[in-house]
């Protein structure tokens, strides 16, 4: 038995839903006739997807935010210990006297 665009029913699940009257008027706007459960599809699918987007942005802001005071000293530390070798290993440039 086919079921929507030609695959088998065993692939979809029938279920009961309510949604108020003004969400079944902009469903049906948009959807066309027979293809409400396509764009609810489409719509669940797209509303997870960014949920999980903005839950991963959440993580990861937490987590550089939980190691930023650490980055910054280690930074810090470094940045000293780089500074002298560059001075210690410069190599000795005579100034040039400046043309008038």
């Amino acid at each position: 038995m086919n079921g929507m665009r030609g695959e088998t029913q065993a692939a979809h699940c029938r279920i009961n839903i309510t949604l108020p009257k003004e969400t079944v008027k902009l469903l049906d706007r948009v959807a066309q006739k027979g293809d409400r459960s396509r764009l609810i599809n489409e719509a669940v699918r797209r509303y997870v997807h960014e949920v999980g987007r903005a839950r991963l942005r959440q993580q990861l802001k937490a987590g550089y935010l939980q190691t930023a005071e650490r980055d910054r000293r280690l930074v810090q530390d470094w940045f000293l210990v780089d500074e002298e070798e560059w001075q210690h290993d410069a190599p000795y440039i005579p100034k040039l006297p400046l043309e008038k």
